[in-house]
């Protein structure tokens, strides 16, 4: 056994589903699978079926949230042509902006090139502006901050072509940050064949050479954070769906997987708290929670399974994957809030 405390995680890339899916996920489950997962903040993205775009909307997410949540919650706003107006009203009451500007779920994708302008133009300069732009679709998103100059936020890189402008964009001076999920550092491609529609999302699972340039790109700094991307769908929907549906949960996994990784000597504890807590906060300007930490044993080693999960959807793309690294205790703002196996609380609040 070696016991270690890790600061509260914070994850800055969640699918709560709340309103409009909760066939998926909850605040409730959501925020249960984060703690049991050693995250203590969550951020909430805005592509739910009635998406995050208005004062209104945004406002009825945090109502929904309140006196439910296991774990922080915060919120990111939508970009869309209608939600544009409403920029300056919300922005001290979110952490991001969204921008798709690949398919993804949801219905916020953004081609037009003039409403694009307008919403890189007007979103406030000193705040994140989160992209996601897969492969040549990031380098429009560079050139957009270039032009406006955002701060910009690049969402789940998953290819080395994408790395490779992230790199040549920080060599220009522009200000640009970046996340990697768990499921583009742990799977490929060829795991697709296996996992079916369980192992599809967005950006895909890419190569074995992409997959060892986010690792390169960890080890040399270039990524800052790691994400779960958690986007759960019901196994259900998964199999019966007459279209991809795309999106995997990883709230409970993000966190054993990467101790398996510091066991495996791909990254130290020092790195894992940057890219797990440290620089979420300096990127997103989240405040630190009092005498909250994660307690893992390191040593403990164990096969990831389907069962016991909090996750509404009750599945993982990585059942059977042996880790190392098992999450004992958590506490949130010195309430036991996780001793191993038992959920407490709730204790999240909504964070602003």
């Amino acid at each position: 056994m070696q016991l270690i405390k890790l600061p509260g995680l914070v994850d800055v890339h969640v699918h709560l589903r709340e309103p409009g899916a909760t066939q998926k996920e909850d605040f409730e489950t959501g925020t249960k699978a984060a703690i049991a997962g050693g995250i203590t903040s969550v951020l909430d993205m805005p592509n739910n079926p009635i998406a995050t775009i208005s004062p209104e909307t945004l406002q009825q997410k945090k109502d929904l949230a309140k006196g439910r949540i296991y774990a922080d919650v915060g919120f990111h706003f939508g970009a869309s042509l209608k939600s544009i107006g409403f920029f300056n009203q919300v922005k001290d009451k979110v952490f991001g902006l969204k921008v798709y500007m690949n398919p993804t779920t949801g219905d916020l994708l953004m081609e037009n090139d003039s409403v694009l302008d307008e919403v890189f133009k007007n979103w406030p300069k000193d705040k994140p502006l989160m992209v996601h732009a897969e492969g040549d679709t990031l380098q429009k998103a560079i050139n957009l901050a270039r032009k406006f100059g955002n701060t910009l936020h690049v969402c789940h890189v998953s290819l080395a072509q994408e790395i490779e402008l992230i790199k040549q964009a920080r060599k220009d001076g522009l200000q640009v940050s970046c996340e990697v999920a768990a499921h583009h550092l742990f799977l490929t491609e060829e795991d697709v064949k296996k996992l079916g529609p369980f192992g599809m999302m967005r950006p895909p699972l890419a190569s074995r050479q992409d997959q060892d340039a986010l690792w390169e790109a960890i080890t040399d700094g270039v990524v800052d954070i790691i994400a779960s991307d958690h986007a759960p769908h019901t196994k259900e929907e998964k199999l019966n769906s007459d279209k991809p549906i795309y999106g995997v949960p990883g709230l409970e996994t993000t966190l054993p997987l990467m101790l398996t990784a510091v066991n495996e000597g791909k990254l130290t504890i020092e790195r894992l708290i940057e890219l797990t807590s440290t620089n979420q906060k300096k990127i997103f300007k989240i405040e630190e929670q009092p005498e909250t930490f994660v307690e893992v044993d390191l040593e403990e080693k164990y096969t990831i399974t389907d069962k016991n999960l909090q996750t509404k959807c009750g599945w993982t793309p990585f059942a059977g994957m042996e880790v190392a690294g098992r999450i004992k205790k958590v506490v949130l703002r010195g309430q036991l809030a996780f001793d191993g196996q038992n959920i407490f609380g709730p204790y999240g609040k909504v964070v602003v």
